[in-house]
């Protein structure tokens, strides 16, 4: 079965279109935006009109190409902005008027259930896991073997703390400090609900996540094949967090993996991992190129 799979999240709208059938999936297409749809939620509590224009703008491209490539089921999920925003509605019409299907607004327990079965297709790693998705507005925390014994969705994402914090560019030792210490306090009572010591292998999604991969390898371009179950040291990730947080956003995006919608929030990002990675006591992370997209996919076949 050819299915699309669509997840819209605070900070990107992404595409995924894969052939499933049983536990196998190929992929046939995969996209990326960033739309920022979350921009100014975390303070305002609604949409702001431009990010659901950006947002409508990139899924019109995703549209045309699942029609051309003949595409038998969709399925979007919307994630941590369109969970806070009053005017959500807003929102859900023009995605019906678009791809002609209603954006399911999940859960963030749904949303990390999601992410942990496309974070475990093709892991070979030592269980139990700890399944890190690193998005704009939230962060979910999973913990398991083949299955989901534990999950909890928090409200810390490099967009949002970007928002709260991180305002100087780059931001000063005091933002970083305040930004740290509401970070290390929602991540130790995360871990506690989740048991997420115990885990054996850390698993990282998402953006942040694989932008630090690639920094920390070093990569002249950002490579998805080379990122992908790349296995990175704490102490690389403590100092690619230390580079980005004392650079300023144009220094960011001169590094040649860097996507320009994520170079003002890679150093929260980068800061999320860092003080996960620290207060779980692990010693690296696995990052993955494997995520909700593909727990989606296979939830259609």
């Amino acid at each position: 079965m050819r299915v699309a799979a669509i997840d819209c999240g605070t900070n990107s709208v992404r595409l995924l279109i894969a052939d499933v059938a049983g536990g196998s999936l190929t992929e046939v297409a995969r996209r990326m935006e960033i739309v920022r749809l979350g921009e100014g939620v975390d303070s305002t509590g609604r949409l702001n009109p431009e990010a659901i224009e950006r947002t409508r703008k990139a899924l019109v491209g995703y549209a045309a190409e699942i029609a051309e490539l003949g595409v038998s089921r969709v399925r979007m999920c919307a994630t941590s902005a369109s969970r806070d925003a009053s005017n959500a509605e807003d929102f859900r019409g023009m995605v019906r008027s678009v791809l002609g299907v209603d954006p399911e607004v999940i859960t963030g327990d749904q949303e990390a259930r999601l992410s942990f079965a496309g974070a475990l297709h093709g892991l070979n790693a030592e269980p139990p896991y700890l399944v890190l998705d690193i998005g704009g507005g939230s962060t979910e925390f999973v913990v398991g073997f083949e299955r989901v014994d534990a999950a909890v969705s928090v409200d810390i994402g490099c967009v949002r703390m970007t928002e709260r914090h991180l305002h100087g560019d780059p931001p000063t030792p005091a933002e970083v400090a305040a930004a740290e210490r509401a970070i290390t306090k929602v991540v130790d009572n995360a871990l506690r609900k989740v048991s997420g010591h115990g885990a054996m292998t850390l698993v990282g999604l998402a953006g942040s996540v694989t932008t630090v991969a690639a920094l920390a390898l070093r990569l002249p371009e950002y490579d998805a094949a080379r990122i992908h179950h790349a296995r990175i040291p704490y102490d690389d990730v403590a100092k690619v967090t230390t580079d980005l947080l004392g650079s300023t956003v144009a220094d960011r995006l001169d590094l040649p993996v860097m996507h320009p919608g994520r170079a003002d929030v890679i150093g929260a990002g980068a800061l999320i991992l860092r003080v996960i990675m620290e207060r779980a006591g692990k010693a690296s992370v696995v990052a993955s190129e494997h995520d909700i997209l593909d727990g989606i996919a296979f939830s259609l076949a």
